[in-house]
């Protein structure tokens, strides 16, 4: 990887409390995952029942290039 190129999968830093954390990593080892892939399976179910309830998001070009410069979105562009 070239330096200053974006990686396939961005990082994110999550502040949640210790004990989410711990209880997170406890599910996931049940389940035989790492806590990432348990986090990334959790965002993936969340996403999918939004888009049940509101549609497909499509994001275009525009989209993405919006979403990388804020920090937030907001629900009405």
């Amino acid at each position: 990887m070239m330096p200053n190129m974006p990686h396939k999968n961005p990082q994110y830093p999550l502040r949640i409390p210790e004990e989410t954390m711990d209880k997170l990593k406890y599910i996931a080892a049940y389940y035989g995952r790492s806590a990432n892939k348990e986090m990334e399976r959790l965002v993936l179910s969340h996403i999918s029942s939004f888009e049940k309830k509101h549609g497909v998001i499509a994001l275009s070009e525009e989209d993405y290039d919006f979403i990388r410069k804020n920090s937030q979105w907001k629900k009405n562009k």
